[in-house]
């Protein structure tokens, strides 16, 4: 990769919290910045230039760089792409429709104020929802087996009614989705069943059973479960929010973050060694050299299988989420009988979807960046969250806290999309190489944190992400969202095998 960019410096600065990458000289449209100077300073040379890289690719319309940014492969997670032409694989991701839920509980705060509480909750969650990378159902003593049969529904139907009601999620928790069901590039479910079918039988998919076994189970990495108390904004926007959301002052929730886990790993693998082939049969240049940078003009046959691949990876994705959910209420109503709750939202932030920005239909690509639509957008026109604009569940760290917001009219600029959480600033590598275990564990200690882990995993820790409040001072200074809630975080639910190695 040839480093074009070299610093921050070389974004032109356009107002406190916005910017712009020229790419190539001016020649194409450059990338628009999201990020307060703090913000900006952190997005490195390696970064900027894989902006640069997708922004030159062929068919590319618009890239945004949001605050969160950083390296990924071929665009940077944290980065939006638009093309009414092509689909890409590398700015979705391997984890297709890595996702956030909130679940609201009628739990006071106070009644999980004493350590014993949390624990008991964090054993009984445990008991029911693996961690770590490979792990599935029959890891756990209290998991909700999901048959092969089953999931073959569950991944070409998305959250219909009988899936949700086979596997025991209330259906009308789809209602709360971004997108409760995809389905295959013809619009239909029978698209997905086909190709999956296709997949198994030409041996393509030989662990689809294994695979589909990690429904309902967090893996490992940057996914978790947290359990969190609410902390509502003083403001009357807010407040109508807040209502209209479903979220309850000095209440506890619970925000998981979870994709579609080896089965949507298999799909994307599968997609970018078949694309690389194609691109050495067609004789044509990777776009900045770069192999997962690799591309399907639209009405291929190679882009309807990607995007059949891509909703099946999804479909996973939000039933995992709300499985996970229905499993997370089951273990309070163990601990605190008479638990209710209710899902606020879902949303994802590795996905494509079509969406018409201006007079045309495009394909947004959203890696590691999240759906912004305010209110009144006509995408919203049959939800609950026509009037507010549609909660956005924003990860920070476990001594940060987390924040639930809501789009404004200027996340346009953004083809209405926002950060997906506070972004890394230290690699895994450099985060366990320089980050103290010590101090680490210690610093959720103070401020009462609970954890599943022995030690909390270093590549993990709060240290290792952007300042929070800096990433939402940006967002908000930008005028592209304002924030409903805080939420801060009583316990935390990691890959534990990995932090006891």
């Amino acid at each position: 990769m040839t480093l074009e960019a070299q610093s921050s410096e070389e974004i032109i600065v356009t107002g406190e919290a916005t910017g712009i990458l020229p790419v190539r000289n001016g020649k194409l449209p450059p990338v628009t910045v999201i990020g307060t100077e703090a913000i900006r300073a952190t997005f490195d040379a390696t970064c900027l230039q894989q902006a640069r890289n997708t922004a030159s690719a062929p068919g590319v319309s618009r890239v945004v760089l949001n605050p969160d940014a950083h390296v990924g492969y071929g665009a940077p997670v944290g980065s939006v792409l638009a093309s009414d032409s092509h689909v890409y694989p590398g700015p979705v991701g391997l984890d297709i429709k890595c996702s956030m839920s909130l679940l609201q509980l009628d739990v006071p705060a106070d009644q999980i104020a004493d350590r014993p509480t949390r624990r008991a909750l964090i054993d009984a969650i445990c008991a029911r929802i693996p961690t770590g990378a490979g792990r599935g159902q029959r890891s756990v003593s209290k998991s909700r087996p999901v048959s092969a049969a089953l999931g073959r529904r569950a991944v070409a139907e998305g959250a219909s009614s009988a899936v949700c009601q086979a596997l025991g999620i209330p259906p009308a928790w789809a209602e709360r989705c971004e997108d409760a069901g995809h389905v295959g590039h013809d619009g239909t479910r029978d698209a997905l069943s086909a190709r999956l079918d296709w997949l198994i039988a030409g041996g393509a998919f030989e662990t689809f059973e294994e695979k589909i076994r990690q429904l309902g189970s967090y893996g490992g990495g940057n996914h978790f479960g947290e359990c969190e108390v609410v902390r509502l904004v003083e403001a009357d926007q807010a407040a109508f929010c807040a209502k209209v959301f479903g979220l309850r002052d000095q209440h506890v929730a619970f925000l998981s973050h979870c994709g579609s886990r080896g089965f949507g790993h298999h799909l994307a693998q599968g997609q970018f060694r078949t694309l690389e082939r194609k691109f050495e049969t067609w004789g044509i240049p990777l776009p900045a050299g770069d192999r997962h940078l690799v591309y399907a003009p639209l009405g291929t046959a190679e882009a309807d299988a990607y995007l059949d691949d891509m909703a099946l990876g999804a479909n996973f994705a939000t039933v995992n989420h709300l499985l996970i959910n229905a499993l997370v209420l089951e273990a309070f109503q163990e601990v605190l009988p008479g638990t209710t709750g209710t899902l606020v939202y879902f949303i994802s932030h590795n996905i494509a979807r079509q969406e018409v920005m201006g007079a045309r239909r495009v394909w947004v690509h959203r890696k590691g960046a999240t759906r912004a639509f305010p209110a009144g957008h006509p995408a919203l026109a049959e939800t609950p969250f026509r009037v507010t604009g549609h909660p956005i569940l924003l990860p920070g760290n476990p001594a940060a806290g987390s924040a639930v917001m809501v789009a404004r009219p200027g996340a346009e600029q953004t083809c209405y999309s926002i950060n997906h959480g506070a972004g890394r600033q230290l690699g895994r590598k450099q985060a366990i190489r320089t980050l103290d275990q010590q101090a680490v564990d210690e610093q959720l200690e103070v401020q009462d944190i609970l954890t599943n882990c022995r030690r909390y995993p270093r590549d993990e820790a709060p240290a290792a992400y952007k300042d929070f409040d800096e990433v939402l001072q940006s967002v908000q200074s930008a005028d592209l969202a304002t924030t409903v809630a805080r939420l801060d975080a009583r316990f935390v639910i990691k890959d534990a095998d990995k932090a006891d190695d």
